[in-house]
């Protein structure tokens, strides 16, 4: 088994609810409250930005030079392509303040560990905390099956084959770089909890229903 696939394996409950998630069901179907994708666009667009600086960071600590120029190259696309599909996204959806958007706490607490990872810790947990954004993304695009164009142009991003070929680059750094077994997993795990709380701060963000309490 490679070094990715048992990371996996390690936080399967973590990572199975995600992939489960009732905002991620809702992005399939159509369903999702218009509130609840605005919060998310929102929460990550500002969640991009500190991940073109981690990008920017497994460039400047790779070592290997494909690496290095592979990480200067996403954090590139990241700045510029991805925030800018996130800025069309918002005007389609009646967002003019992503500038000014409050970064909230399950976004500041993922981007802090990201950071910190990226920073103070080896290299090999940087590639472990980077993994499960894109490995994870580019799942759910795969498996999610659009029953509505409303989130289809969102589901199809990261369904593409450019998508999928990005996470398979992150999983073969993971399996070749030289690192501690237990921090790697421990960083992995830990980037999968994160991912499933923004996730959870995304759905919690519906409008309320007229009469709730």
């Amino acid at each position: 088994m490679s070094r990715s696939a048992e990371l996996r394996a390690a936080a399967a409950d973590v990572w199975d609810a995600s992939l489960a998630h009732p905002f991620v069901r809702a992005l399939g179907d159509g369903s999702l409250d218009e509130a609840a994708f605005r919060y998310y666009i929102r929460q990550d667009y500002l969640f991009l930005i500190d991940y073109g600086r981690l990008l920017s960071l497994g460039a400047a600590r790779a070592p290997r030079l494909a690496w290095m120029r592979r990480f200067a190259a996403l954090a590139s696309s990241v700045l510029e392509t991805e925030m800018e599909l996130h800025r069309e996204f918002a005007t389609r959806w009646g967002i003019s303040d992503l500038e000014a958007t409050r970064l909230e706490p399950a976004t500041a607490a993922y981007c802090n560990f990201l950071l910190r990872s990226a920073s103070l810790e080896d290299f090999s947990e940087l590639a472990a905390a980077l993994l499960p954004c894109m490995w994870s993304y580019a799942e759910i695009g795969a498996t999610l099956n659009a029953t509505s164009d409303r989130y289809r142009e969102w589901i199809d991003m990261y369904a593409s084959e450019e998508f999928g070929e990005l996470a398979a680059w992150a999983r073969s750094v993971v399996d070749e770089v030289d690192g501690d077994g237990a921090r790697m997993e421990a960083a992995f795990t830990a980037s999968c909890s994160h991912e499933l709380r923004f996730w959870d701060a995304a759905y919690a963000a519906r409008a309320p229903r007229p009469g709730a309490a």
